[in-house]
């Protein structure tokens, strides 16, 4: 019998520990769910979430595998004490409350519809706005989320310029990658969502020189890291009016801090990291399909590649 630490918050607990083990009922496999442990030597599988206490790995030496129930795994991946194969969660609900909120909020802008919502002027403005097919909007970062997220704004008639670090090719989207391809979507896009990992590499991203590439009044959507985006330069963007409005949804300190000058800012949308959080059903399934397939010799999913940092 397989024994499994649950390593979370407290609070994610009595969250988990029922679809858990329904999902390993369902898979078949015999395994101890447990939330603590006095045998660190005994446990097989790690299921882990930041916060919950666990910082050094080294007396897991039995460990299979360290299964994240986060998409974002930059507060562990650099952990020299973790030595154990880890894997981030990407998980249909994960997906499916991105590509919601991302596809929400894209069409708020699109539509313009801050200006209907509160109108205390009353202005009779009858404008309207392009089509969809008229409005280019870039997404940063063409992961499991990345892909989703642009997928459904192609299917909301979107003209989708998509960037990664390094070539892809996605049905109905212009693919560009590497420096030049960054110049070429920011220098286009009229609305530019941010959905990368936070890595060395994009860490501060969206700073003061790429902000002025984007097209004057350009609207920031940011759902991925908060760390992507320099805060400094954004506010100043924002008050020369390059950006004309910036929903963040992530941030470098989280809460955010009430001092924050996002909180008040007129042109600055804050949600409260609610993008796409983990189902407990869904997450529970793709966390047992990974010790499944570790049982069986199988290769892992999400296998997060310690170079590349996600």
């Amino acid at each position: 019998m397989r024994t499994i630490l649950f390593s979370a918050p407290p609070a994610r607990w009595p969250q988990y520990e029922v679809p858990l083990r329904a999902a390993l009922a369902k898979a078949g496999i015999a395994a101890r769910l447990v939330n603590a442990t006095e045998h660190p030597e005994r446990v097989d599988y790690i299921v882990y979430a930041p916060n919950g206490g666990l910082s050094d790995f080294t007396p897991f030496t039995g460990c299979r595998a360290v299964l994240s129930l986060w998409a974002g795994v930059e507060g562990i991946v650099g952990n020299p004490t973790l030595t154990q194969p880890l894997c981030r969660m990407v998980d249909a609900g994960l997906e499916e409350g991105m590509r919601e909120w991302v596809a929400g909020h894209v069409l708020r802008h699109h539509l313009g519809m801050d200006a209907h919502i509160v109108n205390p002027t009353h202005d009779w403005a009858p404008i309207a706005p392009p089509l969809a097919r008229d409005r280019k909007v870039a997404v940063l970062g063409l992961g499991a989320l990345g892909q989703v997220a642009a997928g459904a704004l192609v299917g909301l008639g979107f003209d989708v310029l998509g960037w990664s670090r390094t070539p892809r090719s996605l049905d109905g989207i212009a693919c560009h990658h590497g420096d030049e391809g960054l110049v070429e979507v920011l220098t286009r896009a009229e609305i530019v969502v941010l959905l990368l990992p936070l890595t060395a590499q994009t860490e501060n991203l969206i700073d003061t020189e790429r902000l002025a590439w984007m097209p004057r009044g350009t609207v920031l959507i940011n759902p991925g890291r908060g760390a992507l985006i320099d805060d400094d330069a954004l506010l100043a963007a924002l008050a020369s009016g390059r950006i004309g409005h910036a929903t963040l949804d992530v941030f470098r300190t989280e809460p955010l801090p009430a001092e924050h000058p996002f909180w008040a800012h007129p042109k600055v949308t804050v949600t409260p990291h609610i993008a796409s959080e983990t189902r407990p059903e869904s997450a529970a399934r793709v966390i047992v399909e990974n010790i499944r397939r570790v049982e069986a010799d199988e290769p892992l999913l999400h296998l997060v590649d310690r170079a590349r940092g996600y």
